[in-house]
């Protein structure tokens, strides 16, 4: 199939590439739930099997270039989390969800360094990798099972901090490793990543303000999606030409957007376009897996792929008990924090840059090759906390099997 496509001209290619993108990932989800899988695994396992590096239907130059796919679909993601930002939510619960955040971000490199005695400057940052949390399949699970309460707000307010955790922690151990292998800390290394999100959440606040003033009561449904859509690109654009992820700031811009307006309804009609983006993205995530690459996964690779889900479990629970949260919400917290993906991969290639390269390579292997085996597996465990949390309709679930 591979060698047929590339018989054509690049416009061609492009659009039977979505068509066979949109098509495997659909298909591979009427298998995955006959095993009660959610979608976003079947989507994955999609990608790797038609991927450059399984059975080649898609070429790796189609592949190579469909990063902003990655962008968009984050973009989309990171507003519609940003709804739980509520303020009056965050005056009751905000101090509890930074505190569970802090308990279960930062339990990690502790951990890699003091038990697995990994070098100092790997594993601090492994460590600050480590506390990404992917939101995008876990948004996914609990929309595709309706799932809603209080669990679920903690759940997506907490992914959401980890990422600004991760971006803080990365900073700062950053500087640490650039003292540790050059010998020196400069102030921009440390100062600019912070400059340039706190930069981008400005923006974002920004763009909050805007869409209120756009999105008046007499504007029709269709135009206040292409409104928001635009926006939306417009603003990850500006965050890629300064090599700064939209996650924060598309959530800064949902968060304003949906506390000066109250208007649930703009992020139910962004739920019902954004499907076929979320396809295009977890199979193009599943694409670029190199398959070789598992083998060199070795020891560090398993203990770390392990450790992290570990310390995010007991660090979860620990913060939970730290700030009295309810028995299910302790009990289940960390096991929906498992998936990890693009903010983590992007801090990998940051990490080889500072790295000496045969540490920078390990370190890129074992963040690749681990966040798409997150991302397999947690899907499975998001859905397993929200349904043993109570927040999943038997309905709902009953529903999803057909």
């Amino acid at each position: 199939m591979q060698c047929i496509l590339e018989n054509f001209n690049t416009e061609t290619i492009i659009l039977i590439t979505l068509s066979i993108v949109l098509l495997s990932g659909f298909l591979l989800t009427r298998l995955t739930k006959l095993i009660s899988l959610p979608n976003v695994s079947g989507y994955i396992i999609a990608g790797i099997l038609i991927g450059p590096h399984c059975l080649h239907i898609i070429p790796e130059s189609i592949v190579n270039n469909m990063a902003f796919v990655s962008d968009i679909a984050l973009a989309f993601i990171a507003f519609g989390v940003g709804r739980f930002f509520d303020k009056d939510t965050l005056k009751q619960t905000g101090r509890s969800v930074i505190i569970i955040t802090l308990f279960e971000s930062l339990l990690i490199s502790a951990v890699m360094y003091f038990i697995f005695k990994l070098n100092l400057s790997l594993s601090l940052l492994l460590g600050a990798i480590a506390t990404a949390t992917a939101p995008a399949s876990t948004v996914m699970t609990i929309n595709q099972y309706h799932a809603r309460g209080e669990f679920v707000t903690t759940l997506l307010q907490i992914v959401a901090l980890d990422d600004v955790v991760c971006l803080l922690v990365f900073s700062a151990a950053a500087a640490v490793v650039n003292a540790l292998e050059f010998g020196s800390v400069t102030v921009s290394s440390v100062a600019m990543p912070i400059i340039y999100n706190v930069a981008a959440m400005g923006v974002g606040f920004l763009f909050g303000e805007i869409l209120n003033k756009l999105i008046v009561p007499s504007r029709t449904n269709d135009n206040r999606l292409i409104i928001v859509t635009a926006m939306l690109l417009g603003l990850s654009g500006i965050c890629s030409i300064f090599d700064v992820s939209p996650l924060l700031s598309c959530m800064i811009f949902g968060a304003v957007y949906m506390n000066k307006t109250r208007d649930k309804n703009l992020y139910e009609q962004i739920n019902a376009f954004t499907p076929p983006i979320m396809l295009l993205f977890f199979v193009v995530s599943g694409m670029t897996l190199n398959i070789k690459l598992l083998a060199t996964f070795g020891v560090i690779g398993v203990v770390y792929f392990i450790v992290r889900i570990g310390a995010k479990y007991i660090g979860a629970y620990l913060g939970c008990m730290a700030v009295k949260t309810s028995k299910s919400t302790r009990t289940y917290l960390g096991a929906a924090l498992v998936p990890q993906a693009g903010v983590a991969i992007g801090l990998a290639y940051l990490s080889q840059r500072i790295l000496p390269p045969d540490i920078g390579s390990l370190l890129m292997t074992i963040i690749l090759s681990s966040s798409v085996l997150y991302e397999l597996i947690g899907p499975a465990c998001a859905k397993f906390a929200l349904i043993k949390s109570g927040v999943i309709s038997k309905e709902k679930l009953a529903e999803n099997h057909h």
